[in-house]
């Protein structure tokens, strides 16, 4: 039982799964300003959505995770579970959580749902075996889910204040991703991906990647000028983890770009994106 559960966390990527649906609720808050029943369905079911876009990923992925040291040991690649499988589980999910997010968000938060996982599973997986670069428009993966949870509350998907949050989760992607990918480089390139080293030296690299975290601090700057969040204390925190990034950050931008400053500028973005969620979340729940 337990192995048939650790096989179900490895499919569905629940670290990553978990932020999204994190980021959901926090989109769903920006907008409600209360935490209430009406929450659980969408976010379930863009848990569930994305757990199944999760499993998606593993089926389409499993020959080129075989050629990979941090991928090798997955449920496919490993032979713990058949490939067909995984697709029947991984169906299961993105229908059931359809269900629930259409019910509990509409019919619009249902095709940002959907729009989320055609753009992972269909545009940036295959992308990754073209460019480097597929990060970028892959990011919107990101932008996605908040729109979910504000939709699903009421909101207007245009309003420039659930633009803004898309924004900043769209910004920040990029150098997460770009980060990790920097991280694993060696084995990327093992199963044939294209990786940035081949065209960017690492000063170049680190110089690229501080200049997508500073745009990061500033968008989130921006959340108090659009009143996403109104306390002054809680404002004033917003500007110190900017600064604090960005300082952070600086180490980037020197010449020789040691591994562990990637690791530590990794971990600080995810921090400081977290801590944004918390923040503002806390802001409109007091408003």
């Amino acid at each position: 039982m337990l192995n048939q559960i650790k096989i179900i966390t490895e499919l569905t990527k629940l670290s990553i799964t978990i932020f999204v649906t994190v980021t959901t609720a926090f989109g769903y808050i920006a907008y409600a300003g209360v935490i209430n029943s009406a929450i659980i369905l969408p976010t379930l079911g863009i848990l569930f959505l994305a757990c199944g876009s999760a499993a998606i990923n593993h089926y389409q992925e499993r020959n080129t995770d075989r050629l990979m040291d941090r991928t090798k040991s997955r449920p496919i690649p490993s032979g713990k579970i058949k490939a067909s499988t995984v697709l029947f589980i991984a169906i299961f999910l993105a229908v059931s959580g359809s269900i629930m997010l259409f019910f509990g968000g509409g019919l619009l938060a249902l095709l940002l749902g959907i729009l989320n996982l055609i753009w992972y599973n269909a545009i940036y997986t295959p992308l990754k075996k073209i460019t480097p670069f597929a990060i970028i428009p892959g990011s919107i993966v990101g932008a996605l889910p908040p729109m979910v949870g504000w939709v699903s509350a009421g909101g207007d998907v245009f309003h420039p204040q659930i633009l803004l949050i898309a924004i900043f989760f769209f910004i920040w992607q990029i150098p997460h991703f770009w980060l990790l990918l920097l991280l694993l480089d060696k084995d990327y390139q093992k199963a044939g991906f294209p990786t940035l080293t081949q065209i960017f030296n690492q000063q170049q690299l680190g110089r690229i990647t501080f200049v997508w975290i500073i745009a990061t601090a500033i968008t989130g700057l921006l959340l108090p000028l659009f009143q996403i969040s109104h306390n002054g204390y809680i404002n004033l925190s917003l500007l110190l983890a900017a600064v604090w990034l960005s300082y952070k950050s600086i180490s980037l931008t020197r010449s020789t770009v040691e591994r562990t400053s990637y690791k530590f500028a990794f971990k600080n973005i995810n921090y400081f994106a977290l801590f944004i969620v918390l923040m503002v979340s806390i802001d409109r729940l007091l408003a």
